[in-house]
């Protein structure tokens, strides 16, 4: 079979001949033929969802079993009750809110849905993809597309048209190119067919975004761990391997500089890497893939399934993976790194918890981390350890007095007034300064976290989030107070004037800004520092626990 390749991804200006290849790929699927096309999820490899024999023929080119279902692809709610019946509300509001998106919801099947789209199941899968191209498509085919990931099946799910050709050219009549996906990783299924729904399959949309819509939302066993022999799949993904190259991986959990740790421990000469951008530099003798930066899962989904996909060119005997922890479409990267494990999967540090505290001056930070001490924690003063690095690292002390000459006696010490005096007056050359703290100090607070035994600990640092030390973190907690109580504890604890302390605090960043960049917020309105501390002991107590079901969960 010769596989037709369409190229949708420069056609700029040519509308005509955007629409006789999109009518081309319509007109195969009408006839019963098999069509890649792009989502901003992965490719998906598509048939009309109606036609037992074209579905049959997905199954076929895939080599998937038939008893894993498919999803029906629409272009929009109208579709649903040609497909589903008793259809709840809660499925409008849904789609309302994220159709186009990354959003699958499982609902009671049509009988006009043939069973082998369905795996037999009385329920079925829909969605409707973000993807102008594959919208067109389906309404011009004016059929249900049904369409699994476009690989063969229990390999990494393809993310460009390249992908798709590597492993189904000559298996399928078309390819139509839209371009690289955006996220990257497959939607999340969602099952309405029970009280409380259900994710069957983290994906693109976040668990806690649609929570913040509908509430609850319970966890599906196989979210986390393989489904037992026998048991039948209520969705696609639920039970086979998938995603997985053809070198074994171990996936490693925990805090990202303690599982790096623990994979450089474990890595040999032939041994593949996925890791995070931060923790490249650990592995200059092994074929690594960086996954991306830390703090941005996007980009983390969007690289995934290409670094399982590039690492079968290789000759790696074998692949360790660090493993974002489960919040936002870290439960998805998550997910699909463990599936192409097998689920095999070493745990770095389950019992350590880490929080990071910040906040602006006179919120009660220090009276947080009294609180934290009262539940057994340790606090990791990042001030202190910056002052003996400045007695003690030569390479910092020459970086400073390089950018900041003279502020270094003719005894070698610091003269923090000069310092203080060049920095505080001129935002460039703060910035400059935090730039050599940020570049030495990170590094060393790393190296001492992951050293710590099991335990909670507290990182306590000036600039947590704008050094990137909120990456060890388990959570961050943005410290807040109303305005006129930070301004009346400044004077009472520094002993200065009114005035004084307001050009203080006028000159810190707003609540606003730690609100949106921490995971939670613990709000200081008490009058005396020890009502607070009562209070943050009760916050963090929660809050522990609520880290500890997590790792629970994700491991």
């Amino acid at each position: 079979m010769q596989t037709i390749y369409y190229d949708l991804r420069d056609t700029k200006g040519q509308q005509k001949t955007i629409e006789d290849k999109i009518c081309a790929a319509a007109k195969i699927l009408k006839e019963g033929g098999l069509v890649a096309v792009p989502t901003e999820t992965v490719y998906g490899l598509g048939a009309n969802g109606l036609d037992t024999d074209a579905v049959n023929r997905i199954f076929e080119a895939k080599g998937r079993p038939q008893d894993n279902p498919l999803i029906l692809h629409v272009t929009g709610p109208q579709w649903l009750p040609r497909y589903c019946r008793e259809i709840p509300p809660l499925a409008y509001v849904l789609a309302r809110k994220f159709w186009p998106g990354p959003l699958t919801m499982i609902l009671k099947r049509s009988p006009i849905v043939p069973d082998v789209t369905t795996a037999g199941l009385d329920t079925v899968a829909v969605r409707c993809p973000d993807h102008p191209v594959t919208l067109s498509i389906i309404r011009e085919a004016g059929v249900p597309i049904a369409a699994p990931s476009a690989n063969i099946s229990g390999r990494p799910s393809c993310t460009t048209a390249q992908d798709v050709l590597e492993d189904m050219d000559g298996r399928i009549d078309g390819v139509v190119d839209g371009g690289a996906c955006t996220v990257g990783v497959e939607s999340t299924i969602l099952d309405l067919t029970c009280d409380p729904p259900r994710l069957l399959r983290p994906g693109g949309l976040p668990l806690e975004d649609m929570e913040r819509l509908i509430g609850h939302i319970d966890v599906d066993k196989a979210v986390t761990e393989k489904l037992a022999e026998g048991e039948k799949p209520k969705a696609p993904g639920m039970k086979y391997r998938h995603y997985a190259p053809k070198a074994p991986v171990t996936v490693v959990t925990g805090a990202p500089a303690v599982s790096a740790a623990e994979i450089a421990r474990r890595v040999g000469a032939s041994s593949g890497v996925i890791c995070f951008d931060e923790y490249v530099h650990l592995f200059p003798e092994q074929e690594v893939h960086a996954l991306g930066p830390v703090d941005d899962k996007l980009t983390q989904a969007q690289r995934l399934f290409d670094a399982l996909r590039t690492f079968d060119e290789s000759g790696v005997t074998e692949i360790f993976a660090q493993c974002p922890d489960n919040r936002g479409l870290g439960l998805a990267i998550s997910n699909r790194l463990k599936k192409a494990a097998g689920f095999h999967v070493i745990e770095a540090d389950s019992q350590r918890i880490i929080f990071g505290l910040t906040g602006c001056t006179g919120a009660g930070k220090t009276s947080a981390l009294k609180a934290l001490e009262a539940l057994g924690g340790q606090v990791i003063d990042c001030d202190a350890l910056y002052h003996r690095m400045l007695d003690e690292n030569d390479a910092m002390r020459n970086a400073i007095n390089e950018k900041f000459p003279g502020v270094f006696g003719k005894d070698g010490k610091l003269d923090r007034r000069k310092l203080g005096e060049e920095v505080f007056s001129k935002k460039d050359r703060l910035a400059q300064l935090d730039e050599i703290v940020f570049r030495f100090l990170v590094p060393e607070v790393e190296k001492y976290v992951t050293a710590l035994p099991d335990g909670l600990y507290a990182i306590d640092a000036i600039n947590l989030l704008e050094s990137g030390l909120d990456r060890l973190c388990d959570r961050t907690v943005a410290i807040t107070a109303p305005v006129e109580l930070r301004v009346r504890r400044i004077m009472q604890r520094d002993q200065i004037s009114e005035q004084y302390a307001r050009l203080r605090v006028s000159a810190q960043k707003a609540d606003d800004y730690y609100r949106s960049k921490c995971d939670c917020e613990l709000t200081n309105a008490q009058d005396t520092p020890g009502e607070f501390e009562k209070a943050a002991v009760l916050f963090f107590g929660k809050l522990i626990e609520a880290v500890r079901e997590e790792k629970r969960r994700i491991n």
